[in-house]
């Protein structure tokens, strides 16, 4: 069982790619493998992409590699290959991104990625740092994760979701905030799992295990 942690020069990957070969050695979950070559993420029987600044810029690199984003495609929607989207790679499972300019996501998950509004002035946008997990909707990836855990927030847009039922948890800050989406196959965190100590390293543990 090997794990693809996508490489599209879109982001640090240290610290994803860490935590990620520490729970997959805890689990017995095989390889992570960090890589932008197309085979080898149509290959792998996991997918991680992460993503790190605007979503434009995300999905300009992510489409700039030959092959890649339709690599994904494939393994994901007809292989039905486990899915992850982690903050900006959450971010494109959406219908519609509206940062800086209106632009296609995968359209996996329907919804738009819209800017974060508190209705408290006081609230800082970007929101960074941590924040309480409020757990809507049970999935198997958030077993052992209880409303009130704490997750590594650093964004300034969100998703708003179509179907509520697509929508596993979300924080408060001035405003409900999605934090986690899924179905299916198909799981994103808004949040840096890799930094969210004992929550997100259950959600890498508990996906490098999950069985769709």
């Amino acid at each position: 069982m090997t794990t693809a942690l996508v490489d599209y020069d879109s982001g640090n990957l240290h610290s994803a790619q860490k935590a990620f070969e520490r729970m997959a050695a805890e689990v017995g979950a095989g390889p992570i493998i960090v890589t932008g070559d197309p085979d080898v993420v149509a290959r792998a029987d996991r997918i991680v992409l992460p993503g790190d600044g605007a979503f434009p810029h995300c999905r300009s690199q992510l489409y700039a590699q030959s092959g890649l984003a339709e690599a994904i495609t494939e393994a994901v929607t007809r292989r039905a290959v486990p899915f992850f989207g982690i903050c900006v790679g959450m971010q494109m499972l959406a219908t519609t991104g509206h940062e800086h300019a209106d632009t296609p996501g995968f359209g996996w998950i329907a919804g738009d990625i819209r800017q974060i509004t508190p209705a408290d002035p006081a609230l800082k946008v970007p929101h960074m740092g941590w924040n309480d997990l409020v757990i809507d909707t049970p999935h198997p990836v958030l077993d052992g994760i209880a409303t009130g855990e704490h997750a590594y927030f650093v964004h300034s847009y969100a998703m708003q979701v179509s179907n509520p039922a697509e929508r596993l948890a979300h924080v408060e800050y001035g405003g409900d905030v999605t934090a986690i989406i899924g179905r299916d196959n198909i799981i994103g965190t808004q949040f840096h799992p890799e930094k969210s100590q004992h929550a997100g390293l259950r959600m890498i543990a508990n996906f490098l295990s999950w069985r769709p």
